[in-house]
């Protein structure tokens, strides 16, 4: 690979730059252009009919809301996002939930699907090509700053704080990062750092990730969220689509090449992480598994979770469904509905059952005499009378039938559906119908 020569250093002085950010939000001369066309694979059937970004998150939610709510929350208000695989689910929420941007106040959404633009053979060849495809979009904007995001995580996070690092340190690239046990970032981008958090090296998920300075057993991780200025973005875009030996993705590609030729410059997600009063540590789930997904959501039950979703000071947005309240009803001794520990969402019916420690999405109905417990229930599932399910994630639209027992006999449960390492059972509509 010819190596460039790096570009020059800003013109502008330290106090000159803090005067351009004290002149107002920087993200409001930024676009957020958000990757959205994973496949999600290791969540198994529920990525089936759609896309990771676009699975059932919190009750209310989808995982992309998190993404898409942080930008707004920043003050962004130009937004992209570039989709690929099995993408009618997510394109169908992003239509429905996310379309109150106003262009008269200078406020845009794209929905960028792969439509092959470029080439009537090429859909998105990686994550720099999913940006490099849609250049001429983002050049007719023309935004200063290019705030580049994975739509597949669970976080709360200010980017104005992230931006304002980007700004003062010159960087060519500002990488956001948190702090992860040593041995278990190999399936991470990890960086190595100096004193200064400049970035040394770049590895994509190294089987012996380096330390970081003074923590022998930590490991910096790259959060996929990654800050350039627009011309130079492009610059580098260009330059790597004309290597025929780029793999077109950012942390393969583009962010090593950075390392070894610009200022690449680390930024912590402890710096930037928004907590409630409530919320004592620095949030952040890759909910990409079963088990991860299942424990995310089950975590929300506790009566103090690590996440805050009653923070109406960051709120998460999304498609609001118009719903009727949550109903119980009966209450007879054997036959009385109830939940507790739980968290239910509008439109569901507790109809002589018991729910605990669970997560009932929009619009479940749980007949009489069936019991609910650790399970995570998608929108509109029926759960029959007498039903006992524990460890349970249940897709979308799943009627169980009437006296299905589900997490009491392991081999059985391995032999009906789909069974994870920690002994969740995932359940789907498919999987039920086979049962004859």
């Amino acid at each position: 690979m010819t190596k460039t020569t790096r570009r020059p250093e800003p013109t502008q002085s330290p106090s000159q730059r803090s005067e351009v950010a004290a002149g107002g939000p920087l993200a409001r001369h930024a676009m957020a252009y958000v990757l959205a066309g994973g496949r999600g694979s290791r969540l198994l059937e529920l990525t089936d009919r759609r896309a990771k970004p676009a699975v059932y998150f919190g009750g209310k939610s989808r995982i992309i809301d998190f993404a898409l709510s942080n930008a707004l929350n920043s003050g962004v208000r130009r937004i992209s996002v570039a989709t690929q695989y099995k993408a009618h689910s997510l394109i169908r929420h992003l239509q429905r939930g996310w379309n109150f941007f106003r262009p008269e106040r200078n406020e845009t959404f794209d929905i960028l699907p792969a439509s092959q633009r470029i080439s009537e053979t090429a859909w998105y060849l990686g994550t720099a090509d999913a940006v490099y495809q849609n250049i001429d979009i983002i050049e007719d904007y023309d935004p200063k700053y290019m705030i580049i995001l994975a739509g597949d995580h669970i976080y709360k996070m200010d980017y104005e704080v992230m931006l304002q690092q980007h700004v003062a340190s010159g960087a060519d690239v500002t990488i956001g990062c948190l702090e992860v046990p040593r041995m278990e970032a190999s399936g991470f981008g990890v960086m190595h750092i100096d004193a200064a958090n400049n970035i040394l090296s770049f590895l994509e998920k190294p089987k012996d990730p380096p330390a970081m300075p003074g923590k022998p057993e930590s490991a910096l991780a790259s959060m996929g969220i990654y800050i350039f200025e627009t011309k130079f973005l492009i610059d580098q875009l260009r330059r790597d689509f004309a290597d025929p030996n780029s793999s077109r993705d950012f942390g393969k590609d583009i962010i090593p090449y950075i390392v070894q030729n610009g200022k690449a410059v680390a930024h912590h997600f402890s710096q930037s992480c928004v907590r409630s009063k409530k919320e004592n540590g620095a949030y952040w789930r890759d909910v990409g598994t079963v088990d991860a997904y299942w424990a995310a959501n089950i975590d929300l039950t506790d009566v103090v979770p690590e996440l805050d979703l009653y923070d109406r000071n960051w709120p998460i947005w999304t498609f609001g469904e118009i719903t009727p309240p949550a109903k119980f009803v009966h209450d007879s001794i054997e036959r009385r509905g109830l939940a507790t520990a739980s968290l239910v969402s509008g439109g569901c019916i507790v109809s002589g059952s018991h729910v605990h420690r669970s997560l009932l999405f929009t619009g479940v109905h749980v007949h009489s005499y069936a019991a609910i417990d650790h399970t995570v229930v998608l929108p509109y599932v029926t759960v029959g009378r007498g039903a006992k399910l524990k460890n349970c994630v249940i897709d979308r639209g799943v009627n169980i039938p009437e006296d299905l027992i589900v997490g009491e006999d392991p081999e059985e449960d391995e032999r009906r559906f789909r069974r994870s390492e920690n002994g969740i059972c995932l359940i789907t509509q498919p999987m039920i119908d086979r049962l004859g």
